[in-house]
């Protein structure tokens, strides 16, 4: 068996795998449609000044020593659990003598978890293509061996699946770009939300007793957050 062969037959192995690849990554890009939909809509609420007002509730709830008022405080302009997790730290960790370096390190850590959510479809703006012209060569050789014997139909068969398969890849290719820049565009905002409240409540520490607070004062904090926890997305 020649070098030619070897390399015809491990060709021809790849086809089948090649489709299905090709099927699911189709399939995979779709979702992702769906689940970006359902981020931007988590998302609508979000403004500036929404994030400012939870942001003044921490900051007169750690003045005060209530630290779950705080929590639900920064937690309400959350859409995600990383999100969430990040902004519960910058109020959880706030006690410690090093806070400032653990904080940076559960941002760093949220910022590592948002660039992996990003590379499923990253990986798809090249994966579709890759696998759409190896979807269209493959089935080339037989078709053109096919041509020389005077199938006809054969030929049309694999020209059509050739074809079929290059259409599939570039729409995975161009979905998951396009999906890819609406993320990187929505986890910057979320970034930039997370290290806005983190810089507010940089001079703020967790007191073990209320400071100066009266006790309708802090129920009335606790109704705010409340509020902005109601309409924080689920």
């Amino acid at each position: 068996m020649t070098i030619e062969n070897i390399l015809f037959e491990i060709s021809d192995a790849l086809r089948v795998p090649v489709l299905i690849l090709a099927i699911l990554a189709l399939v995979v890009v779709i979702a992702e449609v769906g689940i970006l939909i359902g981020e931007q809509r988590r998302r609508k609420v979000r403004s500036v000044a929404r994030t400012e007002h939870a942001v003044d509730l921490a900051r007169e709830a750690l003045a005060a020593g209530d630290r779950a008022t705080a929590l639900r405080a920064v937690t309400s302009v959350g859409y995600n659990e990383a999100m969430n997790e990040a902004l519960a730290a910058i109020v959880e960790q706030r006690g410690h003598p090093d806070a400032a370096n653990r904080i940076a390190k559960r941002l760093a850590e949220y910022d590592y978890r948002s660039v992996k959510r990003l590379e499923r479809t990253r990986i798809l703006v090249r994966m579709g293509p890759a696998l759409g012209l190896m979807g269209t060569l493959i089935p080339l050789s037989p078709a053109l061996a096919a041509l020389g014997d005077g199938d006809v139909n054969r030929l049309t068969d694999d020209l059509r699946v050739a074809f079929s398969v290059t259409v599939a890849g570039l729409l995975i290719g161009a979905v998951a770009f396009a999906v890819s820049l609406m993320r990187d565009r929505m986890y910057d905002q979320d970034y930039s939300d997370v290290e806005y409240v983190n810089a507010q409540l940089a001079n703020y520490a967790v007191t073990a007793t209320p400071l100066h607070t009266h006790p309708r004062q802090s129920v009335g904090m606790e109704s705010a957050a409340e509020k902005l926890s109601a309409e924080a997305p689920s």
